[in-house]
């Protein structure tokens, strides 16, 4: 007696097992939990950053207003641009990094919104500073600091984002799982260490 197989029925078999492989609790905890980890070292490396931009927060009025604030920019809008890379990926819409469309829309789409929240945050921590009766540096001066800082942590960690999603899935590692709090943990250290660079570039002017 013959038996027909159904395409259709491999096909789902094939697609649970993907599931299983990749949505099982132990999976989520091996691939997450050490970059979880590092993730929390990376804000105590940040916080040390921090404490070593004495000078540039007192000659700089309002830079410790606008400095949590671009830690929180550039980790929602990087962390994001993983997680589009990570279901990109999965969707078989980016599997190299030369001429791809989807691939150059996301890190063009990222590069300016941290230009244009960037911008508006040099802004608001300008008024915000006079609002509670404080010295402020400037308006020109912060939103020059915040968008230097923004723009150039920003490529960096898209390169870091794109490299880092395609890596982790050729090795077998779910991106959605490792690539955001990677990428937070990166975030941290790279936007602390941009911000106290354009302080000092501010400060040279």
């Amino acid at each position: 007696m013959l038996h027909h197989v159904h395409p259709e029925e491999d096909e789902i078999e094939i697609v649970e097992e993907y599931i299983g492989d990749y949505a099982s609790v132990s999976s989520i905890v091996r691939e997450a939990l050490p970059f979880e980890i590092i993730a929390t070292i990376g804000g105590v490396i940040a916080g040390i950053i921090l404490s070593g931009m004495t000078d540039e927060l007192e000659l700089i009025p309002g830079l410790i207003v606008i400095a949590p604030a671009v830690l929180g920019m550039r980790g929602n809008i990087s962390c994001t641009l993983g997680s589009r890379l990570g279901s990109a990926i999965h969707m078989g819409l980016i599997t190299k990094i030369e001429n791809n469309p989807e691939l150059i829309n996301n890190i063009s789409g990222s590069l300016l919104l941290s230009f244009i929240i960037s911008a508006i945050l040099g802004l608001m921590g300008h008024f915000i500073t006079i609002a509670f009766g404080l010295e402020s540096a400037g308006a020109l001066k912060l939103m020059f600091i915040a968008v230097l800082a923004g723009l150039s942590s920003g490529i960096i960690l898209s390169v870091v984002a794109v490299f880092l999603a395609l890596g982790m899935f050729r090795f077998g590692f779910d991106p959605d799982n490792v690539v955001t709090p990677a990428i937070a943990t990166i975030g941290d250290i790279v936007s602390m260490l941009m911000l106290f660079l354009s302080a000092k570039v501010v400060l040279l002017l």
